[in-house]
C-alpha cells in the first residue's frame, strides 16, 4: 500500500512539473512575441518595392540606449541637389498599396501627423541609397521626391525645423511624415510618439535669396552616395573638431571611414577610440559635432574595407557604415 502510494505521489509530482515547465514556456513566448516599444511602426529603409517582410513587418522602434544631446543639432541646409537615383520611381507599391511621387516639391504644404523613427533603421539604408543617421535632421516621406528640404512645424507648440527627406514612409493613412530621432526630439514629440504638424517644401534657391545668400550649389551633397552609401541627412559642416591617433590619415589619396558609433559622451568616444587603436590595425578618429561624438576607423581604401570590416566584426561591431 505505502508502495502504492510512493509511486502514485511520484506520477503527480511529475505531471505537474510537466504542466509548470508548459505553463512558464508558454508565458516566455507570449513574453518575447509582446513589442517592448509603443513607438509606432517607421518607414522601412531602402527597397520601396517590397511588399512586406524584413524590416516592413519589424515592430516597435526602440529609443537609443544611451542617446545624446540632439538639442543642439543644426537643421539642414537647403540647397539644390539632383534627384537621387534611387527612390523616385513614378510608382511604387507597399503592402499591396500603390504611391505615386510628385515630380516636383514646389509649393507643397500640408497638415497631419508626424512620427518618428530611431533604432531599428539606424545605420541601414535609405530609400535612396544613403544611410539612416537618426541623429541628423532627415525624414521619410511617401510622395515628396528624394530628396526634399522641407520646414516641418509643430502645430501644439509652434516649434520647426528644417529636414531633408531621403526616405519612404510612413505607410499609415493617417500620417504624414516620418522624422528622424533628432527632429522629433526638437519638436517634443518623442513622448508620444505622434504629433500635429504642417510640412512645407522648401525651394532652396527662394530659401537663400531671402537671407541675403548666394544661389545654392548643384553640386551633389557632400552626403549624398557616390560609389557607397554616405549618411543621410544634409547638415552643415562647419570645422567640426578632431580627436585622431594618426595627424597624417587623411593623406591616404581614395579613403574613407567606417563610422562604428555616435555617441553622447566624449569620454565614452575617446575610451572607445583607445581600445580600438589598441585593437585594430587602422587609425581610429572621433569626429565631434553639436554634441554628438562619431567614433570612425580609416581611412581605410576599397581594397582594404574587407579585412576592415572583419576586424570590427571581431571586435563588436557587426554594423558600420561608410563615411565621406
Amino acid at each position: 500500500m505505502n508502495m502504492l502510494q510512493s509511486r502514485t505521489w511520484q506520477v503527480g509530482s511529475m505531471i505537474a512539473l510537466i504542466i509548470l515547465i508548459s505553463g512558464c514556456a508558454n508565458r516566455e513566448a507570449q513574453r518575447v512575441a509582446t513589442p517592448t516599444q509603443t513607438q509606432p511602426d517607421a518607414a522601412p529603409a531602402a527597397s520601396t518595392t517590397a511588399s512586406g517582410g524584413g524590416r516592413y513587418a519589424m515592430h516597435g522602434d526602440a529609443y537609443p540606449v544611451a542617446p545624446p544631446d540632439v538639442s543642439t543639432v543644426p537643421d539642414a541646409v537647403p540647397r539644390n541637389e539632383p534627384r537621387s537615383a534611387g527612390g523616385n520611381r513614378p510608382t511604387y507599391e507597399v503592402w499591396g498599396e500603390k504611391y505615386h511621387v510628385m515630380p516636383d516639391a514646389s509649393g507643397y504644404a500640408k497638415q497631419g501627423l508626424a512620427s518618428w523613427y530611431g533604432e531599428k533603421f539606424h545605420g541601414y539604408a535609405t530609400s535612396n541609397g544613403e544611410i539612416y543617421d537618426m541623429y541628423k535632421m532627415s525624414a521619410a516621406h511617401r510622395s515628396l521626391p528624394l530628396p526634399t528640404f522641407a520646414r516641418v512645424t509643430s502645430l501644439d507648440s509652434g516649434q520647426s525645423v528644417i529636414v531633408r527627406v531621403n526616405d519612404r514612409g510612413p505607410f499609415h493613412s493617417d500620417r504624414e511624415i516620418d522624422l528622424s530621432y533628432a527632429a522629433a526630439a526638437r519638436l517634443g514629440i518623442l513622448d508620444n510618439g505622434t504629433g500635429r504638424v504642417k510640412v512645407e517644401a522648401i525651394e532652396p534657391d527662394r530659401w537663400l535669396a531671402e537671407r541675403g545668400g548666394a544661389p545654392a550649389s548643384t553640386a551633389p551633397n557632400a552626403d549624398a552616395p557616390v560609389a557607397e552609401p554616405a549618411p543621410a541627412a544634409s547638415v552643415p559642416q562647419a570645422a567640426p573638431s578632431v580627436a585622431s591617433n594618426n595627424p597624417a590619415e587623411g593623406e591616404v589619396s581614395g579613403g574613407y571611414y567606417l563610422q562604428i558609433a555616435a555617441l553622447g559622451s566624449a569620454d565614452s568616444a575617446r575610451k572607445l577610440s583607445q581600445r580600438l587603436t589598441d585593437e585594430l590595425p587602422h587609425s581610429v578618429r572621433v569626429m565631434n559635432e553639436a554634441n554628438v561624438h562619431r567614433v570612425q576607423v580609416g581611412p581605410v581604401t576599397p581594397a582594404q574595407e574587407t579585412q576592415a570590416r572583419e576586424a570590427l566584426r571581431q571586435a563588436g561591431f557587426p554594423q558600420v557604415f561608410i563615411v565621406r
